[in-house]
């Protein structure tokens, strides 16, 4: 695919890749991986994401959304396994957009999406504020939050210092408006931090540089042959449907800051797909669109998806000439960035909002966040999804019971809505409720729908009043 390369394009693409830049190398450190491979996704998300039909402006990369989910698999599989995980999971996307079912992830839950991003947010600052300190992290999720307790003690006071001072220039530089349109706040925070140190010589933990080469490995044919295992598939799958939303809801919020083209979402899948295949096969992180590089690609000023191929070309080119500079940034400046990354993450306007009009969509948030701190990204999603739809079908699951005394001739009672076994306690006791030395006539026109245990409880109270209850009829005495 050939694009005219405009001027808006080549600038929106280098402030793009000065955004991605430090947030690649720092999504790599936190998923427990060489930091190279964080720019080979951020590459590839660029110059094979970029380059396919889908979403015109939105830009792919390694994300914070799967940064737990990577480190877990990581710890469980190792790290010769990662890309394995990313080539099934890159398959496993190609194969939902070929079936277009890209547009369906647009019916998940909201709560649910919000509630994963809080409980990744939360898990993300807890895990890196110990890389704050230059302090080891617990393993689990309630670990590190228990943990926190202790951690004053343990810091290393530098580390702590240059961390303070990256997260002072991310909320202060922002504020000069023309300076942060040209040079945006994550790179000047670790830029300024690393000089710092540097000067003054500090004693504190520096990103380890491996060499790009060195750092890609690709699968051999054994590393393949776990795709057969249980554990492995069940990652596989929670890579891509977890990358694959994050993506599609990307898309659709970066369709609302631009007048373009807009996203076709089956297509934006099969796109996340072979960028993902293409990452597997170089052994690095999974990528996903990315809305804080999607947003400031559109701030900037882009016009077409040559702004997002030209930024995965600036990052192959700073990696192979100037791979060096990596090992000059502080790990606490990272982590530092992850932490204020990890905060933009807690839905903390939306809750409010929630809490006013829907607050039974806050607890599925909630329970959907809590769930991933106390178990796993997988399990907590699947929690909330189950939550989601028990409540929707608490929601349209009424049942309403009206009475009419009609005198010598006896009640009618009729039943309105949907009789479902979730309100079959409400229609039970509204029955038995009814004297038994009157006639009573039942009348279930007014049912839109009644499951096999409502069928079953009112043929059952027919029959012990003496009635006979035929089920195809409008009512019965």
């Amino acid at each position: 695919m050939r694009y005219r390369v405009r001027k808006a394009d080549l600038f929106a693409s280098l402030v793009v890749f000065l955004v991605a830049l430090p947030l690649c190398v720092g999504m790599a450190i936190a998923s427990g991986v060489p930091a190279e491979l964080g720019l080979v996704t951020g590459i590839v998300g660029g110059l094979v994401a970029g380059a396919l039909p889908g979403s015109s402006l939105q830009v792919s990369g390694p994300a914070a959304g799967l940064t737990v989910l990577v480190y877990e698999a990581v710890d469980t599989y190792g790290v010769q396994a990662l890309g394995v995980l990313v080539f099934g999971a890159g398959l496993v996307q190609l194969g939902l957009g070929a079936l277009r079912l890209g547009r369906w992830f647009r019916a998940v839950s909201v709560a649910v999406v919000q509630g994963m991003l809080a409980g990744i947010g939360l898990l993300l600052v807890a895990g890196q504020v110990y890389a704050m300190g230059d302090a080891a992290a617990p393993a689990s999720g309630p670990g590190k939050i228990a943990g926190l307790v202790w951690l004053p003690g343990r810091v290393d006071p530098g580390a702590l210092s240059v961390a303070g001072a990256t997260i002072a220039v991310l909320l202060l530089w922002p504020r000069w408006r023309r300076g942060a349109r040209v040079v945006p706040a994550p790179l000047v925070a670790v830029a300024v931090v690393s000089a710092v140190t540097g000067v003054f010589g500090l004693d504190v933990r520096r990103v380890e540089v491996r060499g790009l080469v060195d750092a890609v490995r690709v699968p051999g044919v054994a590393d393949f042959g776990r795709l057969t295992e249980v554990g492995v598939i069940g990652t596989v799958v929670a890579f891509a449907l977890i990358a694959s939303a994050e993506s599609l809801f990307s898309a659709a919020a970066v369709d609302r800051l631009h007048r373009g083209p807009r996203t076709d979402f089956d297509r934006e899948l099969m796109a996340q797909g072979a960028g993902n295949a293409v990452c597997g096969v170089l052994g690095a992180l999974p990528m996903t669109a990315v809305i804080v590089r999607s947003a400031a690609n559109v701030q900037a000023g882009a016009r077409t998806k040559a702004s997002q191929v030209l930024h995965g070309g600036w990052l192959l080119l700073f990696t192979v000439v100037l791979p060096g500079v990596l090992g000059l940034i502080p790990v606490a400046a990272l982590a530092a960035l992850l932490v204020h990354a990890g905060c933009r993450l807690l839905p903390v306007r939306e809750v409010r909002v929630l809490w006013r009009e829907h607050r039974g969509e806050v607890v599925v948030l909630a329970v959907t966040a809590g769930a991933i701190v106390l178990g796993n990204l997988l399990e907590g999603v699947l929690v909330g999804l189950t939550l989601a739809v028990a409540k929707t079908a608490w929601d349209i699951s009424h049942v309403h019971v009206e009475t009419e005394d009609r005198g010598e001739a006896g009640i009618v009672v009729r039943v309105l809505g949907h009789a479902t076994f979730l309100r079959l306690p409400k229609l039970l006791d509204a029955l038995e409720a009814l004297p038994h030395d009157r006639e009573v006539r039942l009348e279930l026109g007014g049912l839109r729908h009644v499951d096999h245990a409502c069928a079953a409880a009112l043929e059952g109270w027919a029959a012990a009043r003496g009635h006979e209850l035929v089920a195809t009829s409008r009512s019965t005495t």
